[in-house]
């Protein structure tokens, strides 16, 4: 490293600053985890990113049940958008910086969007706000208003792999840059950047500079293409009606009658070729769902989030639920989809008084979750 930059002072002196590696890796870390601002806050989405530490030293299991913590992630960071943002933190002098680093933050990053569970997430940040409400440090750093809304914002994207990889290092090597505009160009929705911050020492002052690699007009591109639009009432039911048929899109009306008589959230998605909506159940600042609704035809039963959340993160509740919704003649869900998000045809509760029965099991799931969080007993 053999660069200058110049300072004007304030009194018109130059001073000329030389590029210095930095003394260990754990500087260039210390560094990220007090500025964020260095994580090319400017440079990314289309608005400067405002950064949360979770935390340093994240681990990342690789299963499910009694997981081994066989990773750890140097920083974990959300936006104010609820994306996970992992970092990994190598200097340029670690040959490992070339290739090995990729793989290893590809394992991060499929093993967290299984694994990870939000309520851990959740806690990790709680903590480190000590006797600072934790609402008010999301306000602060993220301009977040909702706790509620901004962490099922989280679950959303960590579970549709919305995330972003960031590699940091003082110097980003040719070959990781090809790697990273590549893996940006091919990946959606997942971001993967590179951020080289050079530090620059001089008559006692340090000066650091962030340059961001992998934002590529072509990776730009790609991802604007597969962004939704933001559904509603009045788009989602013509486009039922439309792809399905009018039976069909009463049955999803009735739903969503049944969720608004409960006083349930609903969540509309942002799908670009199929719309769907959530009713979410809200309590104490965390969000509950059993089922999705598509333009598709489908109803999604939500076992992968339910697995994350008590009660049902016990199993044999979940296999309750199951057992209750295959009680519904045409529903036949297997037992292996437990932790997985498996559907059925809408149309299957056209017939008799299967509608009612699945009001029903929907019921019961309210009155279990209601039970364990608050001791409301019906």
């Amino acid at each position: 490293m053999s660069g200058r930059i110049y300072l004007v002072d304030e009194n018109q002196g130059l001073i000329s600053m030389a590029e210095q590696a930095y003394d260990s890796e754990d500087l260039l870390q210390f560094l990220l985890a007090n500025y964020p601002d260095l994580l090319a806050s400017d440079q990314i989405g289309n608005e400067p990113r405002r950064w949360l530490l979770i935390s340093r030293e994240v681990a990342v299991p690789d299963r499910e049940v009694d997981s081994f913590r066989r990773w750890s992630l140097d920083h974990l960071f959300l936006d104010q958008d609820g994306i996970p943002t992992l970092v990994e933190v190598k200097r340029s002098s670690d040959m490992r910086i070339r290739r090995e680093v990729v793989g290893q933050m590809l394992d991060y990053a499929a093993n967290a969007v299984a694994y990870w569970k939000l309520d851990e997430i959740r806690a990790r940040f709680e903590a480190q706000c000590e006797d600072i409400d934790p609402g008010d440090v999301l306000e602060e750093a993220l301009g977040i208003t909702s706790a509620s809304v901004f962490w099922q914002m989280v679950e959303t994207n960590l579970r549709a792999g919305k995330i972003r990889l960031v590699f940091v290092a003082d110097e980003i090597p040719k070959e990781l840059r090809r790697i990273v505009e590549f893996l940006n160009e091919q990946m959606n929705p997942t971001e993967v950047l590179a951020i080289a911050i050079r530090q620059y020492v001089g008559q006692g002052l340090q000066t650091l500079v962030p340059t961001l690699y992998g934002h590529t007009a072509k990776a730009q591109g790609a991802k604007s293409k597969g962004d939704g639009q933001r559904w509603s009432e009045d788009t989602f039911f013509p486009e039922l009606t439309t792809r399905q048929s009018q039976t069909e899109a009463n049955i999803a009306r009735k739903i969503l009658e049944w969720a608004h008589s409960r006083g349930l959230r609903i969540w509309w998605g942002e799908g670009k070729r199929s719309g769907s909506f959530i009713p979410i159940l809200d309590i104490d600042e965390q969000s509950h769902y059993p089922v999705a609704i598509w333009t598709n035809g489908g109803i999604e039963i939500q076992f992968q989030h339910m697995q994350n959340r008590p009660p049902f993160d016990n199993l044999e509740l979940r296999r309750e639920f199951l057992d209750r919704l295959n009680r519904i003649h045409g529903i036949s869900l297997p037992d292996d989809s437990l932790g997985r998000r498996p559907s059925f045809p809408i149309k299957v509760l056209t017939k008799d008084d299967h509608l009612d029965l699945f009001i029903a099991a929907l019921d019961w799931f309210i009155e279990m979750t209601h039970r364990s969080t608050t001791g409301f007993d019906s």
